[in-house]
């Protein structure tokens, strides 16, 4: 069991791939059940213990080691922390699907993003403008972009929220490998 950043850091190191809060049936180990934080609310409200280190981890760990560490979506939409060398040579391969053999949706949510990075927010309110889709059907195509590895999250610290970057501008060597 872990209780600080530097041991879910090494978790995720030793396990390969962690999903981030853990799923039913899911292969892999998650961090959630891996930290050992009160899950008690603070009495003066607010997220538990536990919450609050999942949550600073999921981002800071990328953030601190990103030559080391892999954070996207998987197959099934888990959020997870992948060590970089299985992601490169594992599920990068495996996982990778062109943009052009997604749906319309995705594909333009895609182009938005490879035109002009940005935060979910903005790409929500952007997407939702020139295609008149609903918030769900964005967050799908969003969510279908992680899974296929056109779109990666931003690891600069900068970022306080969710900034989206076309992964080949992140991995150019792996999209151009896999294409």
């Amino acid at each position: 069991m872990i209780k600080t950043f530097e041991e879910a850091y090494h978790l995720v190191l030793r396990e390969k791939v962690v999903t981030v809060f853990g799923s039913k049936g899911s292969q892999y180990a998650s961090l959630w059940d891996h930290t050992a934080l009160s899950e008690d609310k603070p009495k003066d409200g607010g997220w538990s213990p536990k919450v609050t280190a999942v949550w600073d981890w999921k981002t800071r760990i990328p953030q601190t080691y990103p030559d080391d560490v892999f954070y996207g979506k998987i197959p099934g939409g888990d959020a997870v922390l992948m060590e970089m060398e299985y992601f490169r040579t594992e599920h990068f391969p495996s996982a990778f699907q062109d943009v052009s053999g997604l749906d319309p949706l995705v594909q333009e949510v895609y182009e938005i993003v490879r035109i002009e990075p940005m935060y979910t927010g903005q790409l929500r309110k952007r997407t939702m403008q020139s295609s008149g889709c609903t918030k769900s059907q964005f967050d799908t195509a969003l969510k279908k972009l992680q899974i296929s590895l056109n779109v990666v999250r931003s690891n600069d610290p900068k970022h306080k929220n969710d900034f989206w970057l076309p992964m080949r501008e992140v991995h150019f060597d792996l999209v151009q490998e896999n294409e």
